[in-house]
């Protein structure tokens, strides 16, 4: 893996929205002192979830994680942003890119592209079967 300092460092997209900002705490490290994997998808999933929220404005379940980079690891302290835009809007689903830039507390300014997805989320009726994404006057998706 590259050393991280003599990396130019990532612009913020300034084409995502900003949905979610967290730190992740020692409980959510593996033995090896990283951040599991899995609280970073779970991250992923909330994060994944807002832009489609606003559409669907009901019930939804995420149906498919498309893809998923781990691109560096993510450290206890660092301070997590997580953006996202939508790609897809169909009769059901809505899919959503996802970015994770994280802050090291050490290196304040300095931001470090963690991880990328695509995920899928579905809307869903009172029975958990799927329903038409509303659709806003102005949507030309």
């Amino acid at each position: 893996m590259p050393d991280l300092h003599l990396l130019p460092a990532p612009a913020l997209p300034s084409h995502h929205e900003l949905v979610l900002k967290v730190i992740p705490l020692p409980g959510d490290c593996n033995a090896n002192g990283d951040i599991f994997g899995g609280w970073v998808m779970a991250q992923l999933d909330l994060a994944g979830a807002v832009l489609p929220a606003r559409y669907i404005q009901g019930r939804m379940a995420t149906v498919a994680v498309n893809e998923i980079i781990f691109k560096h690891p993510v450290r206890v302290g660092d301070l997590l942003s997580f953006f996202s835009h939508v790609t897809r809007i169909g009769n059901t689903s809505i899919t959503v890119a996802v970015e994770a830039y994280a802050e090291r507390m050490s290196e304040q300014g300095r931001y470090i592209k963690v991880t990328e997805a695509m995920l899928t989320f579905v809307a869903i009726d009172d029975e958990g079967k799927p329903c038409p994404v509303p659709r806003p006057p102005d949507c030309a998706h």
